[in-house]
């Protein structure tokens, strides 16, 4: 199969990622990573489920002895959850390819929607779809990982309403400031391939700013470059007279568009740059025919404590609805060495975090 093949297929399942896509894999492979695409066919040969699994060496003891973790982001993508039938099989045979592949653990994180809205308010939906499958997971001896790789929660914009709606539909306060920042003199470009030399320091220095953790700077560049060449990303990039001042990265797959990448700098923060960026990246995803602005992330526990709360306000205030998902799911094959990965693992990202931000303020110009 090739990525051409593989990207129609799952851009037919409900749910389908960008982390799904040929293209991710074929990035991660890069960093030690094996793609194993997988599918799950009906009756009449049509596909009914898809997964591309990931699979490395564990390191240290475990690439000694051969053992291996897996991992399906935003994965697997079922036709139909509901269908126990399907969902059987397919969970079935991703702990059997564990097996084969001498893996300590699977990982799981399919988009499932477990309620919409924060549970607190009135106008809350839950799904019960979501609970019936974290039930069926549970019985399977599958358990909620300590572990959640991506955000458990997002917040989703409805690109099928009309730019006048996207408009009426943010805070009064967001309204403003996107048509302050088009007052200010800040312009909006679509940037290329030619500017992640730009993008990549500015989102390092965004990163220390804001203290959350990246990767090292060849990590996005093969990320941005891969998905930039493929038609699949572009930047948008923020200028006041001609000076980058804050840019987003916006992926988009299967009509749906994610806001993966965000960065700015210290200066002309207060003509609001970020503001009209994504008022931008709305319309241009609504043009390409995506029917959902995915903001990516929202916190775990809707309070203000929450390292996430000023994010999602601000998203929140473009207009968007949390979305709950179920979440990243583990289901242990070597029990004991679980217990050990899960004991040691977070040690082990704690100080490769403390590195990585070490390497990223000494990469930075003084």
């Amino acid at each position: 199969m090739d990525a051409q093949k593989w990207n129609k297929l799952i851009a037919a399942l409900p749910g389908t990622h960008v982390l799904q896509t040929w293209e991710w894999a074929q990035v991660k492979a890069r960093y030690g990573w094996k793609p194993m695409p997988t599918v799950w066919h009906d009756r009449q040969g049509e596909a009914a489920a898809a997964a591309m699994v990931l699979a490395r060496k564990v390191p240290v003891a475990g690439r000694l002895l051969g053992l291996t973790m897996l991992y399906v982001p935003k994965g697997p993508l079922l036709r139909d959850w509901d269908d126990a039938g399907l969902r059987g099989q397919v969970l079935g045979d991703l702990q059997a390819l564990a097996r084969r592949n001498r893996a300590i653990f699977i990982k799981i994180d399919p988009d499932v929607c477990l309620g919409a809205g924060i549970p607190s308010d009135r106008d809350a939906i839950e799904n019960p779809r979501g609970q019936a499958v974290m039930a069926d997971l549970m019985s399977r001896r599958w358990r909620f990982s300590e572990e959640q790789v991506q955000f458990k929660n997002t917040v989703l914009i409805d690109l099928t309403l009309t730019e006048k709606d996207l408009l009426m539909n943010m805070k009064q306060k967001t309204r403003y400031n996107v048509r302050l920042a088009g007052r200010k003199g800040v312009e909006v470009r679509v940037g290329n391939t030619s500017d992640i030399g730009m993008l990549a320091p500015m989102y390092a220095e965004t990163s220390l700013r804001d203290e959350f953790v990246i990767r090292d700077e060849g990590y996005y560049r093969a990320v941005w470059d891969t998905f930039f060449r493929a038609g699949m990303a572009e930047p948008l990039i923020a200028e006041v007279q001609g000076e980058p001042v804050a840019a987003v990265v916006v992926f988009r797959f299967g009509g749906k568009a994610w806001y993966l990448h965000g960065m700015s700098r210290d200066v002309h923060r207060e003509k609001m740059p970020n503001y009209l960026l994504q008022w931008e990246a709305m319309r241009r995803a609504k043009q390409a025919g995506c029917s959902v602005y995915d903001l990516w992330g929202a916190p775990d526990e809707f309070s203000e404590s929450d390292s996430l709360w000023g994010v999602y306000r601000f998203k929140e205030g473009l207009g968007g609805k949390v979305v709950r998902h179920i979440g990243a799911w583990d289901l242990p094959v070597r029990p004991v060495y679980y217990w050990l990965y899960t004991r040691i693992a977070p040690r082990v990202l704690d100080w490769m975090r403390w590195r990585g931000r070490s390497q990223t303020e000494s990469a930075l110009p003084t």
